[in-house]
């Protein structure tokens, strides 16, 4: 990881925010190349796990990504999930579709249309390509 453009006025805040952000890019690099790839629109996305909890970081990505973000009450599918798949296999479930009548919104996150987010995107991506082939292997290739 790197973290360019830190002066001696940085603050543990601005480092909190830049974590989020990235995040917030990376989403944005991922959902880009799922659109592309499979020729889909992404009007909604579903977020979860323990990041969602944060609304900055649900709101930023939104506004990124230029789609409305759905949080869920349950925000760590990966368990519940794999407790799903165990009450399949044991017969307490019978079909799949009941337990997506399980799935309930906690918090939708629209487009915020006035977001000027173009330009630190932008800067993200310089960032991004100035940092690579920084980090070396141990072994010093």
């Amino acid at each position: 990881g790197t973290i360019v453009g830190m002066t001696r006025g940085t603050r543990r805040e601005h480092i909190v925010r830049a974590t989020l952000e990235s995040i917030a890019y990376q989403t944005k690099d991922v959902a880009e190349a799922m659109v592309s790839d499979a020729d889909i629109d992404l009007s909604t996305l579903r977020v979860d796990g323990g990041a969602v909890k944060n609304n900055f970081l649900c709101q930023l990505q939104s506004n990124i990504i230029g789609t409305e973000i759905v949080r869920p009450v349950v925000d760590e599918t990966t368990a519940l999930g794999a407790a799903y798949a165990a009450g399949l296999a044991v017969g307490y479930w019978d079909t799949v579709d009941e337990l997506r009548d399980n799935w309930q919104v906690d918090r939708r996150f629209p487009v915020d249309e006035d977001a000027d987010i173009e330009v630190n995107y932008d800067r993200w991506k310089d960032a991004v390509e100035r940092s690579e082939d920084w980090a070396q292997d141990a072994g010093g290739d």
